[in-house]
């Protein structure tokens, strides 16, 4: 059984909520997404090196207030034997980190990504980042994780749902839990969903539950595997 968890810490994270959920969840790979460069007082690739996890990380958007990059990453128990980082648009810098890591005889193919931010409309760029995105998958062997920022009934996640198996089809919902998660939006309750992890067909789901912590403005989400 592989246990993998996701999860957009945000920017403005409580680093020891963070740590001691990513601890106690044990999981053997996980996803995160903005995660912050040179930041000493929320260390997290340190924290899990020193946990014994692997990584692979894309700091290529800009924090507005603090100027420090961040973005997405994954980190595994399991050997990353090879790593890349996809652009998913020009008109917008996201990024996907995909990690190939060797499971047994078996190398599963790990996408973490955050796609742009829309305030849950629709929107060309995040349909065609989603779109390009799915044409980088391989067709077996591949987990899919990360923030969409796309509701359940978005044109994005349709696409993603056409492409893969949705591992939640009871679309818990996953965020916000503090409105300074979006001054704009100003969300003022847990009733909306966007973080979601997808896998190839031939992937066995055994389980799926959404985390509970208050670290972040999005809740983690964990599912378990057999391939």
């Amino acid at each position: 059984m592989i246990k993998i968890l996701s999860w957009n810490i945000w920017v403005d994270g409580n680093m020891s909520l963070i740590s001691d959920f990513l601890k106690k969840s044990d999981a053997d790979i996980i996803g995160l997404q903005e995660v912050k460069e040179n930041d000493p007082g929320r260390d997290v690739i340190g924290y899990l090196s020193s946990l014994g996890y692997e990584y692979v990380f894309a700091p290529r958007q800009i924090h507005k207030r603090t100027e420090v990059h961040f973005g997405p990453a994954v980190f595994s128990k399991y050997k990353i034997e090879s790593s890349r980082i996809h652009s998913l648009s020009k008109k917008e810098e996201r990024v996907a980190v995909q990690a190939n890591i060797r499971v047994g005889n078996h190398i599963l193919h790990v996408f973490s990504t955050h796609l742009s931010h829309t305030h849950q409309r629709e929107s060309e760029i995040q349909v065609e980042q989603g779109l390009n995105l799915i044409k980088l998958l391989p067709n077996k062997n591949t987990i899919v994780m990360g923030d969409f920022n796309a509701t359940p009934e978005s044109l994005t996640i349709k696409n993603m749902q056409k492409a893969l198996v949705d591992t939640d089809p009871s679309s818990n919902s996953t965020w916000s839990l503090y409105p300074e998660g979006c001054p704009v939006c100003k969300p003022q309750s847990l009733s909306i969903r966007l973080d979601y992890i997808f896998t190839s067909k031939d992937v066995s789901v055994k389980s799926f539950e959404v985390g509970n912590s208050k670290g972040s403005d999005h809740l983690p989400v964990l599912i378990t595997v057999e391939i």
